[in-house]
């Protein structure tokens, strides 16, 4: 759990440089990699938590 949590906070940390480099630079590419991260961070964050509710109800 405490692995899982640590992860999530690394991956949103990256987001946000990359959010903060397209701020700085301009480049599209940094936006671009910044929604991918974050996309797929909040995808296995929703199954991580979907696993524990479904833990509870059985």
């Amino acid at each position: 759990m405490l692995l899982f949590r640590a992860t999530v906070f690394l991956l949103l940390i990256a987001a946000g440089v990359c959010f903060a480099f397209y701020m700085g630079t301009g480049q599209a590419k940094y936006r671009e990699w910044g929604l991918v991260i974050l996309k797929w961070t909040i995808i296995a964050a929703l199954g991580f938590f979907g696993v524990l509710i479904l833990e509870r109800l059985v």
